[in-house]
C-alpha cells in the first residue's frame, strides 16, 4: 500500500469576512505582515480585484520577508505549482522550510513530501518521516496517513505494523478515505492488530462510502464470502458494481461471475461477458479465460448483443453498461 498525500490549497485570510481591498492596500502598503499576506490572498483567488497570480506571488513574498509563516507556505505553494513565478521546487522547499521551522503544520507536511519523493531536495526518507511526523503530532490528517505509509512499508524508519495502524487510525478518524481503506486492510490480514473481520468491513465500508474503489471491490468480497458480516450475494453486487464502475478489474471480473452464476443478480450471461470483456482488456487473466469458456455456451446472436454492450461500455468509461 504505497499512497502519499500532498496539500494542493493554498491558506486563506486571516479574516473572518471578506476584507476591504482598499483598506487592506492601504495596511499592506504601511508595511503590515498580515494585510499583505491577505492582499496576497485576495489577489490569488479574485476576491475585491481580478485574480492575478503574479501580484499574489508579490504581496505574498513581502509578508513571508517578514517572517510571516503563513506566507512563507503560500508562497512555497506558488513556486511548487508555478502560479505567478516559474515552477521552482528548490524555491519551494525554501519556503516550505521558513514555515515548518515555525511550527507551521502544512508547511512541515509538504516539506516531508518534497523529501520523500526528491523535489527541490535530494530524495530522503528519513527526513520525509521527520517532517511528517512533525505535522502529525500537530493533528494534521494527511500527515498521519503519510506516517502510517512510512511504517507500512520500512521507508525512513523500520518497518512496524503496529505503528502503522496507529497513525493510519488517526488519520481515518479524521475521515481520510486512504487511511480507512489501509486500516480495514490491516484489520483483514491482522498486520499491526489482531485480525478482525468485522473491523475491517467497518473501515472499508467508511472508505466505500468516500468513493474508493478498492474499497468497494473489497467489501463486495467481504459480502460475497460472509467475512465480517453475513454472506449476502445482493449486497456483493452492489459493491462490485460501484468498483466496476470506476474501473476496478478485478471488481469488473467478479460482477461477470455474478451474472453468470446468477448470484445476487439474474443470471446473464450476456452482462457476464460484458463485464469479463471489460476485465479482460486490463490485462485481467482470470477474466479472460472466463470469456473463452462462456463463448461456446451462447448463441452468435447473444455474442453480438454482448459485444456490441461491451463496447458501448467500454466507450462511455463504464458509464453506459446497462
Amino acid at each position: 500500500m504505497r499512497y502519499i498525500l500532498l496539500l494542493t490549497v493554498l491558506l486563506a485570510s486571516n479574516a473572518f469576512a471578506a476584507p476591504d481591498f482598499d483598506e487592506t492596500m492601504a495596511e499592506a502598503n504601511q508595511g503590515a505582515a498580515y494585510a499583505q499576506f491577505n492582499l496576497g490572498v485576495m489577489y490569488d483567488n479574485g476576491e475585491g480585484v481580478p485574480e492575478n497570480d503574479a501580484q499574489a506571488v508579490r504581496w505574498f513574498r513581502k509578508a513571508a520577508d517578514q517572517g510571516y509563516a503563513k506566507a512563507q507556505f503560500n508562497l512555497g505553494f506558488m513556486y511548487d505549482n508555478g502560479e505567478g513565478v516559474p515552477e521552482n521546487d528548490a524555491e519551494a522547499v525554501k519556503w516550505y522550510r521558513k514555515a515548518a521551522d515555525q511550527g507551521h503544520a502544512k508547511a512541515q507536511f509538504n516539506l516531508g513530501f518534497m523529501y520523500d519523493n526528491g523535489e527541490g531536495v535530494p530524495e530522503n526518507d528519513a527526513e520525509a518521516v521527520k517532517w511528517f511526523r512533525k505535522a502529525a503530532d500537530q493533528g494534521l490528517a494527511v500527515a498521519q496517513f503519510n506516517l502510517g505509509n512510512m511504517y507500512d512499508n520500512g521507508e525512513g524508519v523500520p518497518e512496524n505494523d503496529a505503528e502503522a495502524v496507529k497513525w493510519f487510525k488517526k488519520a481515518a478518524d479524521q475521515g481520510v478515505a486512504l487511511a480507512q481503506f489501509n486500516l480495514a486492510f490491516m484489520y483483514a490480514k491482522g498486520y499491526g492488530v489482531p485480525e478482525n473481520d468485522a473491523e475491517a468491513v467497518k473501515w472499508y465500508r467508511k472508505a466505500a462510502d468516500q468513493g474508493v474503489a478498492l474499497a468497494q471491490y473489497n467489501l463486495g468480497i467481504m459480502y460475497d464470502n460472509g467475512n465480517g458480516v453475513p454472506e449476502n450475494d445482493a449486497e456483493a453486487v452492489k459493491w462490485y458494481k460501484k468498483a466496476a464502475d470506476q474501473g476496478d478489474a478485478g471488481a469488473q471480473s467478479n460482477l461477470g461471475f455474478m451474472y453468470a452464476k446468477g448470484e445476487g443478480v439474474p443470471e446473464s450471461n450476456i452482462r457476464a461477458y460484458v463485464w469479463w470483456s471489460m476485465a479482460k482488456t486490463q490485462g485481467n487473466a482470470d477474466a479472460a479465460v472466463n470469456v473463452d469458456i462462456l463463448k461456446p455456451q451462447m448463441t452468435k446472436q447473444q455474442i453480438a448483443q454482448a459485444q456490441a454492450l461491451a463496447s458501448q461500455c467500454y466507450e462511455s468509461d463504464y458509464k453506459d453498461c446497462d
